[in-house]
């Protein structure tokens, strides 16, 4: 787990900001590849990192990509505490590899759907240095009790988007919003969109995605 393979799309120019953007559980990094052209960024780097493979509880124990171990679904079910601490560490080398490449922590985005987007709440929240913005799809807030004693004031006014599926049957319409209710009482900037589908992407929700990242990422 000490690197990550990644699907990266380049801009035809030089990159101004990146995405950096974490699959779902099974999926890979080819997964939210295609609509990259119908977000209307065309000098903005996109990170796809593939998660690595490991055994789901849920799945029977069947290996496969997966930001870390589910037992079972549901709002009261023991979370993976290592295996989502240890994702978090993976998305912040990302972080860092962004910044090598010239990039500032102002100048990227984290984005993630379901499982991905737990994982970008959880290491965006903490993050110390301030980042352009949080993207949570179809997810939920992981490791809620200890965000106040671990998150870090340099995002405490990062804006965040948070999408949800109001028939969603794997991460239910209720977790989603519960999670962002806690973050606006903890103070924090969400806009939060709601669609009618299951776990799942739509048109609505990708234009609504094209226009927030266009804001938060403007032209230098």
């Amino acid at each position: 787990m000490s690197e990550l393979n990644c699907v990266v799309v380049e801009p035809r120019a030089e990159p101004r900001a990146a995405v950096i953007w974490l699959h779902g559980l099974g999926a890979d990094g080819h997964d939210f590849e295609p609509i990259v052209p119908e977000l209307g960024l065309e000098d903005v780097r996109f990170v796809f990192p593939h998660a690595p493979v490991r055994p789901v509880t849920l799945n029977g124990g069947m290996p496969m990509r997966a930001w870390y171990d589910i037992a079972a679904l549901g709002a009261r079910i023991q979370q993976d505490v290592e295996g989502i601490r240890d994702s978090a560490r993976l998305l912040q080398r990302l972080i860092e590899r962004e910044h090598e490449r010239g990039l500032a922590s102002e100048r990227l985005v984290l984005a993630g759907f379901s499982q991905g987007g737990a994982v970008v709440l959880q290491t965006g929240l903490r993050f110390p240095e301030r980042l352009a913005g949080i993207m949570a799809l179809s997810t939920y807030l992981p490791l809620a009790e200890t965000l106040e004693q671990e998150r870090h004031e340099a995002n405490l006014e990062v804006p965040i988007f948070m999408a949800h599926g109001v028939a969603d049957p794997v991460v239910a319409y209720d977790y989603g919003r519960a999670s962002c209710e806690r973050l606006l009482k903890a103070g924090y900037r969400v806009e939060w969109h709601e669609y009618g589908m299951e776990h799942g992407v739509v048109m609505e929700e990708i234009r609504d995605i094209a226009a927030w990242l266009q804001s938060v990422l403007p032209p230098q």
